[in-house]
């Protein structure tokens, strides 16, 4: 055990000494899948090649979920469950079970730090988009270009129309919100830090990523309160607040469940952090473990998650009508063409989406929209879908939850990968639209505001959902790829292909 790494980790396989995150991840999808469909969840338990066919059983899920509005919250039951059962927490050389997480012993003790930023301006909200800031007339104008081309859906347009005529609601200063991951690209800091609210920022102790942290919040209007493992006060210089303030997710998971559950105010949880490969599931389970402990100790806390488009949903059926209408409208050339390369690759390439339509018990209907890119892996489709689990376990409890759909975004750790470096260059060959980080977030803390002030928004649990997975399709902001004719990592050579054309060659669509 004393060569297994501290904190929280996939389970070892007693036989090989080794961990999988594969044959975890199979162990929980079929957890869920099970109890709806033995067949399926016998078949996956079984699958040799789960790099490449996971999506199979992530779709499967939304298809059984569409069936019943009782079966999404099962799946997330049984999903959730067997995760928690699964993962493993060590410390000081000694395995504990997960769920079992604040029964460990040598929970450290963490203190309070509380920076004021020194900005007087009113909050205000913009969105930057190609070298412009966004306001007034000009935004609500692009909000109906999004929504002309299919980029956006209605009621997120709906949503980010309120917040632009309701600026009272950008006043944050009664409120108390969790940033986990607090210095992610992605992540709501600038916004909140101009909004006076009160960010409870958590992030690994590092001091480069606190001092942007702190930099960020001293330029606005906002406070920060962090944790630190050493006592600091009021005389306590920045730079040596900085050297200490921190904690990590992975490895101080207990200690920072406790030391939320002892703050005094309502907290509103925002689940954001991001690492690569195996560790986005392990970060995942922390935050979920974290989050799961305070929600039990505070019930007045909220949640908060963002989705990735490229994911399997379940979608309006008229998205369905408009894609199988926007296929029709093709170039005849266009037509001919991926027709053929559809056939001659054994629909590898240019496959199209399924002209399908699955009924639920609530006498509506479904499609389903699979956006899953297949290089993205295995372990952050089960990230992902940790998250979506929870968010729809916790609202069906009477918890409220703000889970929304963002836009493939051109972040880091996006564009790192060549590959999807060019198809998001040439996504807009299947008119689909990749934004860059700051308008991103610039929409999706908008986004967390409406969820959080508007009493009819999905988010509030007091308003009536006709199914559970409307949660998650409510707002979204899929950037088009809900209405791409073909089924997206069909045609994601494609696009990669006309990026780097487009880039190197200056080629036009």
């Amino acid at each position: 055990m004393s060569q297994i790494a501290e904190g929280l980790q996939f389970p070892v396989n007693p036989n090989s000494q080794k961990s999988s995150s594969s044959n975890t991840a199979k162990a929980i999808i079929a957890a869920a899948l099970h109890p709806l469909d033995s067949n399926l969840g016998d078949q996956l338990t079984q699958e040799k090649n789960w790099r490449k066919n996971y999506p199979i059983y992530f779709k499967a899920l939304v298809e059984q979920g569409i069936k019943s509005t009782a079966y999404p919250i099962q799946i997330a039951e049984a999903g959730l469950n067997k995760a928690q059962e699964s993962f493993e927490f060590y410390r000081d050389g000694h395995a504990y079970a997960l769920k079992d997480l604040m029964q460990i012993p040598n929970i450290a003790q963490m203190h309070r730090y509380t920076l004021q930023g020194q900005s007087t301006e009113a909050p205000e909200w913009y969105v930057p988009y190609h070298g412009r800031e966004l306001r007034g007339a000009a935004l609500l104008q692009q909000i109906d270009t999004w929504l002309a081309k299919g980029v956006i859906e209605k009621s997120h347009a709906d949503a980010l129309r309120l917040v632009q005529a309701h600026p009272e609601w950008l006043d944050l200063s009664k409120r108390h919100m969790v940033l986990f991951g607090a210095g992610s690209e992605a992540g709501p800091l600038k916004w909140l830090a101009k909004w006076k609210a009160n960010i409870i920022a958590i992030d690994l102790p590092n001091s480069k990523v606190w001092k942007k942290i702190v930099d960020t919040v001293s330029a606005g209007n906002a406070t920060l309160i962090a944790p630190s493992l050493t006592p600091l006060n009021e005389h306590t210089s920045t730079e040596q607040a900085i050297e200490q303030l921190g904690a990590n997710l992975l490895t101080q998971t207990a200690e920072i469940a406790k030391w939320l559950s002892e703050q005094p105010e309502q907290l509103d949880l925002a689940a954001i952090a991001y690492l690569d490969g195996e560790k986005h599931v392990r970060v995942s389970m922390a935050m979920d473990s974290i989050m799961h402990q305070v929600s039990l100790q505070k019930p007045d806390s909220s949640l908060m998650y963002m989705c990735t488009p490229t994911d399997v949903y379940a979608v309006p059926a008229e998205v369905l009508e408009t894609t199988l209408a926007k296929a029709q409208q093709r170039s005849q050339l266009e037509k001919v063409c991926s027709k053929a390369i559809a056939r001659l690759s054994r629909q590898h390439f240019f496959k199209a989406q399924p002209a399908q339509i699955y009924p639920s018990d609530n006498h509506k209907s479904y499609a389903i929209a699979d956006c899953i890119v297949v290089e993205q892996g295995p372990n952050y489709a089960l990230a992902k879908r940790l998250q979506q689990w929870r968010a729809t376990l916790a609202r069906h409890q009477g918890q409220q939850v703000s889970i929304n759909i963002a836009p493939s975004t051109t972040t880091h750790s996006v564009t790192k990968n060549p590959l999807l470096k060019a198809a998001f260059s040439g996504a807009s060959l299947f008119d689909v639209e990749a934004f860059e980080p700051d308008t991103t977030n610039a929409i999706m803390a908008a986004l967390w505001v409406h969820d959080l002030y508007n009493s009819q928004a999905l988010a509030n649990p007091n308003n009536s959902l006709e199914h559970p997975l409307e949660l998650i399709m409510d707002a979204a902001n899929h950037g088009g790829l809900w209405r791409v004719n073909y089924v997206a990592r069909s045609a994601l050579p494609f696009a990669a292909l006309y990026g780097f054309a487009k880039d190197k060659l200056h080629l036009k669509k």
